[in-house]
C-alpha cells in the first residue's frame, strides 16, 4: 500500500544549511514528552495512540447505528461546532460527489451541518428545508451547553418530534457526548437516545477518529474501517522510534518551526482540488487553536487554487515575505475529462485539446510552485496518492501528531484553548445570563464610557 509523502526540499532551501537537522534533538524531546505524558496538557493525549486502540467491535457498533440512520432518514443533520464538526465535514466533503446533495442518489442520506453559528436566517432556512422530510440528528457536544449547538439542537429536536412522533424520533436522534456529565448526557439518558462517548482525554480538534467524526462519516456511506486503517499505518510511520529523517511528522514540525524562527509567521495551506476545502478548514482549527497562545504561533491560512490565484495570487507572489505554503497535491483523480477541440478556437486553447483536465491542473500546480519559490515563498509539499478513506486517514493522523510535536517545540500547551472563552464571557454578560450579573454591570459601564 502506498503512503502520503512529504517533500520539504523547497522549504529547507530557505533555511541555513543543516537547520532542519539541527531541530532533531528538540523534535525528539517533544515527541518523547508526548509519549511519556510529561508535556503541558498531558491530560489530553488520548488521541496519540487512538488509531491503534480502535477495535473492530467498536467500529461495528458505530456502523450499526449509522446503518439505522441511513435506513430511516433522507437527511442527517450533524449538530456541532469547531472540532465537533469540522473533521467529519472535511472527510465527507473530500470523499463525496461535489453535487451529491443536489443529486440525492437515494443510496445515501444528505448530510447537513448545523450548530456551528448563530445565524437566524441559516436556522430558519434549515428548518424550512427539513419540513416534510424524514431526518435524524447527531448531537455532538461534550457539555450540551455550547450556545450555538444547544440552540440548534432545541430547534431540531422539537421539529423531529413534531414530524416523526416522539417515539420514532428517539430512533433517529443520537448523542455524542460526555460519559456521565452535562446537559447533553442528561437529555440522552432521559429521552432514551442511543449515545456514544467523547473520551475525556481527547480534545475536540483531535476527535475525528472518535464517534465525533466516525459516526457522521459512516452515515455518509464511507468506510470508517479504511479510514482508521490509514491512521493506524501513519501512527506507525510517525512513531517515536522511527529515525528523524524518515519520520514525516517530525520533519514537518522541524521545518515549519525553522521557518517560523526565520520570520515566516504565516503558513498557507494550499489545495488544487475543491473537495479539500474543508480539510484546510479543519487544519486551520487544529493548528490555530493548538499553537496560537502566549504571544506565539504561526498563523494558519488557506487558499483554494487555482481559484484564489485570481484573488490572493498577487499578494502571495509579491507581498510581504512572511509566508510559507504547505501544498496538498493529489496524484490521481477519480474521474476523467478531456479538454475538447473547438473548430473556431476563439479562446486560443486548442493547443490543450485532447489533454486531460487534470494534466492542465497539474501544470498549473507545478508552474505556481516554481513561481512562488522564485518569489521567495518556501513550499512544503504533501503528496496524496488519491482521495479515498485510507489516505485521508493517513493525512488526519499526520497532521495531528505533527501538531502535537510542533506545539511542544514551540513551547506552548497545544491542547488547551483559554482564549476561546473570552468572547463567551462578554456575550453572556451582554445577554444578562444568570450568574454573570457583575460582568453584565461592568460591560454596560464600559460601553457607556465608549459612546
Amino acid at each position: 500500500m502506498k503512503s502520503i509523502r512529504l517533500d520539504i526540499t523547497k522549504a529547507a532551501c530557505f533555511l541555513p544549511e543543516g537547520a532542519v537537522k539541527a531541530f532533531e534533538p528538540k523534535v525528539k524531546e517533544a515527541q518523547q514528552a508526548l509519549e511519556d505524558g510529561t508535556c503541558p496538557g498531558n491530560d489530553f493525549l488520548g488521541w496519540l495512540h487512538l488509531p491503534s486502540s480502535i477495535t473492530p467491535a467498536f467500529l461495528d457498533e458505530v456502523q450499526a447505528v449509522a446503518d439505522t440512520l441511513r435506513a430511516k432518514c433522507e437527511v442527517v443533520v450533524v449538530a456541532g461546532i469547531g472540532g465537533s464538526y469540522l473533521g467529519a465535514r472535511a472527510v465527507i466533503e473530500a470523499l463525496s460527489n461535489t453535487f451529491g446533495w443536489l443529486v440525492q442518489d437515494k443510496k445515501n442520506p444528505v448530510i447537513l451541518f448545523a450548530g456551528n453559528n448563530i445565524g437566524e436566517d441559516y436556522l430558519f432556512e434549515l428548518t424550512e428545508y427539513l419540513k416534510g422530510k424524514k431526518f435524524g440528528v447527531i448531537n455532538i457536544s461534550k457539555s450540551g451547553t455550547t450556545t450555538e449547538t444547544a440552540l440548534t439542537f432545541r430547534l431540531l429536536k422539537k421539529q423531529c418530534e413534531a414530524q416523526m412522533g416522539k417515539e420514532e424520533a428517539k430512533n433517529v436522534i443520537v448523542a455524542v457526548t460526555d460519559a456521565k456529565r452535562g446537559a447533553a448526557r442528561t437529555c440522552a439518558d432521559k429521552e432514551g437516545y442511543k449515545s456514544f462517548v467523547i473520551p475525556d482525554n481527547v480534545g475536540g480538534r483531535f476527535s475525528v477518529l472518535t464517534p465525533v467524526g466516525l459516526l457522521p462519516i459512516a452515515c455518509a456511506g464511507f468506510d470508517v474501517k479504511q479510514l482508521v486503517l490509514g491512521a493506524q499505518d501513519m501512527e506507525r510511520a510517525c512513531g517515536k522510534d522511527v529515525p528523524f529523517d524518515e519520520n514525516p511528522a517530525a520533519l514537518y514540525a522541524a521545518v515549519r518551526n525553522g521557518l517560523y524562527q526565520n520570520g515566516k509567521k504565516i503558513e498557507i495551506m494550499v489545495n488544487y482540488q475543491p473537495k479539500l476545502h474543508f480539510v484546510s478548514e479543519w487544519w486551520k482549527q487544529l493548528y490555530g487553536e493548538s499553537e496560537g497562545k502566549d504571544g506565539k504561533g504561526i498563523f494558519p491560512a488557506s487558499v483554494d487554487f487555482t481559484t484564489d490565484l485570481h484573488s490572493m495570487g498577487q499578494w502571495i507572489q509579491e507581498g510581504e515575505r512572511t509566508i510559507f505554503e504547505t501544498v496538498i497535491s493529489v496524484e490521481q483523480v477519480n474521474n476523467r475529462v478531456d479538454f475538447p477541440f473547438d473548430e473556431e478556437n476563439l479562446d486560443g486553447l486548442n493547443f490543450l485539446a485532447g489533454k486531460r483536465v487534470d494534466e492542465v491542473n497539474k501544470m498549473a500546480e507545478l508552474g505556481t510552485r516554481l513561481a512562488h519559490v522564485d518569489g521567495g515563498v518556501p513550499n512544503i509539499r504533501i503528496s496524496v496518492p488519491c482521495l479515498n478513506e485510507y489516505y485521508i486517514g493517513q493525512l488526519i493522523y499526520f497532521f495531528e501528531i505533527g501538531c502535537g510535536i510542533s506545539g511542544n517545540v514551540l513551547g506552548v500547551n497545544p491542547f488547551n484553548q483559554p482564549g476561546v472563552e473570552a468572547y463567551k464571557k462578554n456575550m453572556f454578560a451582554l445577554l444578562n445570563k444568570p450568574g454573570y450579573e457583575a460582568e453584565s454591570k461592568a460591560i454596560q459601564e464600559r460601553l457607556a464610557q465608549e459612546k
